[in-house]
């Protein structure tokens, strides 16, 4: 959430502690007073003494250290008064992401380490851990043949995590059901949509961003594609997919029947690759973007997701707030100290002085908490 503060209203929940800023107040003029002695000897110095080559002097020597070390603590004095002041934050809207899972029989392809199920459900976890669930939701539906919606919309993370745990060994499809062989991406989108439909009718219509993400293989697409896109296009929910598998492929497990009979069927594929063509196809007239498992990492493709949701939420309007600003004045005067080392010359001074710096720098830290 974006914030601007108008530092001319500043306030301190402690203003006794700006009294303390005579001291610094003093330290100040005692430093000028050096500053103008210093020119003065220079300029003394220069006039009786004569040298073949003409002398160099610093034009202030070592005293621009001191002068970050009275700023450094007027600084900390203003910090210990705790100023705060009027803030204004800009609301950003949060996404709905609605995630259709693959759950047809080749996602039971074991060509990623594991089977594509498995390693399509770790994906899950952690695009969801990387959700902020302050305005962003997230609800699920698998597709095979038929769609089958698990969760509705929700910003409740425990609600999530517990259906992924439940779904995490295998699809809810089985493997001895026809509809399990076939992945209908229509109806999938169908049921996304009707999802997004029916949080409406219950909740009034969301001012968050809506998103598609799509997690499959691509294999077997049957249904009309073409038109259950547009429709998402139309409603303005971009299709955003993630491929699973490989191109080499591995092989589809064994048809049976329900007595566990291996059913020979000369229409059921006997290997699996991925379709990567057709699913950046898909992105691509869905207005969304492609991504592949295992060619990038999980949390780079999942705040790659996110963070094109993020861009196409609405800007909800501007809060007041208050923004506690010490910690600014505390950052600033820890920076002086280090700034005023590289006017120092004399090494073991140096070291000595870094070392007084941090000392304080920890101090006030530790007074600040």
């Amino acid at each position: 959430m974006p914030v601007s503060i108008d530092l001319r209203q500043i306030s301190f929940g402690e203003p006794m502690f700006l009294m303390l800023l005579v001291l610094p107040a003093l330290l100040l003029v005692a430093w000028m007073w050096r500053v103008v002695k210093r020119r003065t000897e220079i300029r003394r110095l220069a006039e009786h003494r004569t040298l073949p080559i003409a002398e160099r002097y610093a034009l202030v020597g070592d005293l621009p250290f001191w002068l970050c070390l009275v700023l450094a603590s007027a600084l900390l004095i203003v910090a210990l008064a705790r100023p705060h002041g009027p803030a204004t934050a800009i609301r950003q809207g949060g996404i709905d992401l609605v995630i259709l899972q693959d759950g047809s029989a080749s996602m039971r392809v074991k060509d990623v380490g594991t089977d594509r199920w498995r390693r399509s459900i770790r994906f899950l976890r952690v695009i969801a851990d990387a959700l902020s669930w302050n305005n962003d939701r997230i609800a699920l539906a698998l597709f095979a043949h038929i769609a089958a919606p698990q969760i509705r919309l929700t910003k409740d993370p425990n609600t999530f995590f517990f259906f992924i745990d439940h779904l995490e060994q295998s699809s809810p499809f089985r493997i001895e059901d026809e509809t399990t062989w076939d992945t209908n991406l229509e109806l999938g989108i169908h049921w996304g949509l009707r999802l997004i439909e029916r949080d409406e009718e219950l909740h009034g219509k969301s001012p968050n961003a809506k998103m598609f993400l799509m997690v499959s293989d691509g294999e077997s697409w049957s249904g009309e594609v073409e038109k259950s896109l547009k429709k998402a296009v139309d409603q303005g929910v971009p299709v955003f997919v993630v491929g699973v598998g490989t191109l080499g492929g591995g092989a589809m497990p064994p048809f049976k029947d329900d007595k566990g009979a291996v059913i020979v069927d000369p229409e059921t594929p006997l290997t699996s690759r991925l379709d990567r063509p057709g699913l950046r196809r898909i992105a691509a007239v869905g207005g969304g973007q492609y991504f592949e498992l295992d060619r990038d990492s999980d949390r780079r493709i999942a705040n790659a997701i996110i963070d094109m949701g993020k861009r196409l939420a609405p800007v909800l309007g501007a809060v007041e707030q208050h923004e506690e600003l010490y910690w600014r004045f505390v950052f600033a005067a820890a920076l002086l100290p280090f700034l005023g080392l590289l006017f120092l010359r004399d090494r073991s001074e140096l070291w000595l002085q870094a070392l007084g710096s941090a000392v304080v720098l920890l101090i006030v830290s530790i007074i600040l908490k």
